[in-house]
């Protein structure tokens, strides 16, 4: 079973996408190169913790929250979908280091949380927010779509196309997340890069003290094997401090 990430029609449609994962996916393939516009054949979502849900409930850490920080968008772009790196039906994608970012949102249980509505905001590989105060705006890619948002199905997953982050002035490369349901932030939290020389440099990731906490949002980039534009998959599983009602 195909899935596609971006309509087929000339424009993108200003909703957010769910995803159902066919149970035997393994690779994420890319097709129509000449606009850029990928296809989503298949993800590897090899957490075998969560292969039964509830299983090992117990051990599960739940996601350590973090600041929304000042740079959630002041203005939200026309296009909000789950691709940022192609605005509507331009033809012109944002520079960066393109990168696939799933995961699960689970609850405290481990069971998955449908009709979650995530979002994800980062600057673009210049270091600039879709942000009026973003102090280099003069530098913002207009490529990059910045924000994106994506609302979970039965199985919990989401999915992004965006860009390896990047560091800007005082912080070190990371992605905002917020967690919405029924109109409400139950979490909202950040993403790290594992392994990143700046993590232990910037205050606010300094400041989590437990190893565990810190684990929870610090993920690896990793290429994807037999890419031939040089993508990176990133997994990052959600688990809510709730358990909501049915």
């Amino acid at each position: 079973m195909d899935l596609e990430l971006k309509p087929a029609s000339n424009q993108k449609q200003n909703q957010p996408k769910t995803y159902n994962p066919h149970p035997n996916m393994n690779t994420i393939h890319s097709s129509r190169c000449q606009n850029r516009r990928r296809f989503l054949r298949g993800l590897s979502f090899g957490a075998a913790l969560f292969t039964v849900p509830g299983l090992f409930a117990d051990e599960l850490v739940r996601t350590h929250p973090q600041t929304e920080g000042p740079f959630y968008p002041d203005k939200l772009p026309l296009d909000t979908d789950n691709d940022l790196l192609v605005i509507n039906d331009t033809t012109t994608p944002a520079l960066g280091e393109m990168t696939w970012l799933s995961g699960r949102v689970l609850d405290a249980r481990g069971e998955p949380i449908r009709n979650a509505l995530v979002e994800i905001w980062q600057c673009d590989h210049n270091g600039a927010y879709l942000h009026s105060g973003t102090s280099n705006r003069d530098k913002r890619d207009a490529h990059f779509q910045g924000f994106g948002r994506f609302l979970t199905g039965s199985s919990g997953e989401y999915l992004f196309r965006t860009i390896k982050p990047v560091p800007y002035p005082g912080r070190c490369p990371h992605i905002h997340f917020a967690i919405k349901m029924k109109g409400r932030k139950e979490l909202v939290t950040q993403c790290y890069i594992e392994g990143h020389p700046g993590n232990e440099k910037d205050g606010i990731y300094r400041s989590i003290k437990d190893e565990k906490a810190r684990k929870s949002i610090t993920i690896p980039f990793v290429a994807m094997k037999n890419s031939r534009i040089g993508e990176l998959a990133a997994r990052f599983d959600i688990v809510m401090g709730l358990t909501p009602a049915a």
